[in-house]
C-alpha cells in the first residue's frame, strides 16, 4: 500500500506542478488570459502541499526523487497537451530518471543507510 500511496503522490504532484506551470506558460508565452496564471500559481502552491503526504520523512529524498518523476512527467504532458514527439534521447533520458526515481524511494535501506 505504501508503493501505491507514493506513485498516486507522484503522479499528482506531477499534475500540479507541470500542469501549474504549463498554464503559466500558457499566459505569458501563447497569449492566453491572466487567470491562466493565476489558476497556474494556485496548481503550484497545491504541488507544494501535495509533495507533504508522502510517506517518507526526508525532504531531500522526496524532492530528488520528483525531480526524476517531473523529467518523465513533463515529456508525456508535452505529449499530451503540446504534441511534442519525443525521440529515442527523450525516452531513454525519462527511463534513466525513473529507474533514479526507483532506486531512490523503494531500494532496501539498513538501519545506517
Amino acid at each position: 500500500m505504501t508503493l501505491a500511496r507514493s506513485v498516486l503522490l507522484f503522479v499528482l504532484a506531477a499534475i500540479a506542478e507541470i500542469g501549474g506551470a504549463w498554464m503559466v506558460w500558457q499566459a505569458v508565452r501563447e497569449g492566453r488570459s491572466w487567470w491562466w496564471a493565476g489558476l497556474g500559481i494556485v496548481a503550484l502552491g497545491l504541488y507544494g502541499f501535495v509533495a507533504t503526504l508522502q510517506p517518507e520523512a526526508h525532504f531531500g529524498r522526496i524532492l530528488a526523487a520528483y525531480g526524476g518523476v517531473f523529467v518523465a512527467g513533463s515529456l508525456a504532458w508535452g505529449v499530451i497537451f503540446d504534441g511534442f514527439k519525443p525521440d529515442r534521447w527523450d525516452l531513454a533520458g525519462s527511463l534513466i530518471c525513473l529507474v533514479g526515481v526507483a532506486v531512490i524511494m523503494f531500494a532496501p535501506r539498513g538501519s545506517g543507510a
